[in-house]
């Protein structure tokens, strides 16, 4: 597969990618009192599902993608039947996985999980709680050793124990001793009895992100309240794909939110070298929610709106980066709004909405109205090699 030609130099890394958890991942690494106990594949009603002692159901053991084995994309909502041998074997194996990177001309990719939510949410699930951390930290121990394997090419981000403060400063810590360049975490730890994000309670959390350097990174989908496919927006007319497509569509958006309350929370105040991004989410949007943010603002009070030193779109620019993947228009026009020093390119890769295999010729078409190749460098590589700390092999602008 030719890569398009002005993005020829360039150390591509993809942003946003996922792992379909190889069916041993906790099995094959917990100590033997723990082994009939942390998260394995079983057969319930004729279905593979992942489950924790044997009766705590956390997930369904699918493919958890869309590209079948002779890496071909099936569209529609076939794929909710298929098991692991039926997707691409890139999306759970380290060879061949790297085999496809090459092929499709992409150097690196961050790595985000399936099994415990994509902000590691379905973890609340586990009741005991020292089993609890137990199946963070083997998936944790699990991400470094596929980080080693992939030669510094795969690059998962840690899993947080959110639910203990304490045992989250710690995994941070740890998983920065393990080589690992980031953390993801839910974006809604009220859903289950726990202050929200913005309040002082989560401080030491920061700081310990902000003095490692660890970008916190909320993946869409990354709460409780969010994690619903068909969502509460669609109309009960629609029929199963289109409810989909609504629900999907509305997760981005969802984002939103979550960056507007760190940035009115004072989170971004109180911590200045913190680091956010906003994964799958898409960018378009950004521009407007910016301007309608720095609007509200001046429609407080001034003891309120002083509670921020900045504008909330100056801790964008300080702090905030966004994936695009499916956008071939109007990406100009954000770079026009915001810069482009915080915008960084993903695929995806195997979800529903992967722009595989066609995902650089998407980015190129996005990117053609930008002529200055520094900044194609940037948007493909640089901006994530710069972010989370990554060591390549080239340049990447």
């Amino acid at each position: 597969m030719a890569v398009p030609s002005e993005f020829a130099d360039v150390c591509i890394i993809d942003a946003d990618t996922h792992l379909t958890e190889p069916h041993d991942l906790w099995t094959s690494r917990a100590p033997a009192k723990y082994r009939d106990r942390v998260p394995k594949v079983v057969d319930r009603k004729g279905q593979a599902t992942w489950v924790v002692d044997d009766d705590v159901v956390i997930a369904r053991a699918g493919a958890s993608g869309v590209i079948a084995k002779d890496g071909t994309k099936v569209p529609g909502i076939d794929f909710f039947t298929w098991t692991i041998d039926d997707v691409h074997a890139g999306a759970h194996r380290i060879p061949e996985r790297l085999a496809m990177m090459d092929e499709q001309g992409i150097w690196g990719q961050i790595v985000y999980p399936n099994t415990i939510g994509f902000g590691g949410q379905a973890l609340a699930k586990v009741t005991d709680p020292e089993l609890r951390l137990l199946t963070a930290t083997i998936f944790n121990d699990a991400m470094a050793e596929i980080q080693e394997e992939s030669g510094g090419r795969l690059l998962p981000m840690a899993a947080l124990p959110w639910w203990d403060l304490d045992a989250a400063v710690a995994e941070t810590h740890r998983a920065h001793e393990l080589g690992l360049h980031g953390i993801n975490t839910t974006s809604a730890p009220h859903d289950h009895g726990f202050p929200d994000l913005g309040a002082p309670y989560w401080n030491p959390l920061w700081e310990a992100c902000s003095d490692l350097g660890l970008p916190v990174n909320f993946h869409i989908g990354a709460a409780s309240s969010d994690m619903d496919w068909y969502g509460r927006v669609s109309w009960p007319s629609l029929g199963p794909e289109q409810k989909m497509g609504v629900g999907s569509a509305m997760l981005y958006l969802n984002n939103a939110g979550v960056l507007a309350n760190l940035i009115y929370s004072g989170v971004l105040e109180r911590f200045p070298d913190l680091q956010v991004v906003s994964v799958e989410s898409a960018v378009g949007w950004i521009p407007f929610m910016l301007e309608a943010l720095d609007h509200q603002l001046g429609e407080m009070s001034p003891a309120v709106a002083a509670e921020l030193s900045m504008m909330p779109s100056e801790y964008f620019a300080r702090q905030i980066h966004a994936c695009f993947w499916f956008e071939r228009q109007g990406i100009a026009d954000v770079i026009r709004a915001i810069g482009h020093e915080h915008l960084l390119f993903e695929t995806d890769f195997p979800h529903p909405t992967c722009t595989y295999p066609d995902g650089l010729d998407y980015a190129a078409t996005a990117l053609a109205e930008v002529p200055d190749p520094g900044i194609r460098a940037d948007i493909m590589g640089g901006n994530a090699a710069r972010l989370y700390k990554i060591e390549t092999p080239a340049p990447v602008g």
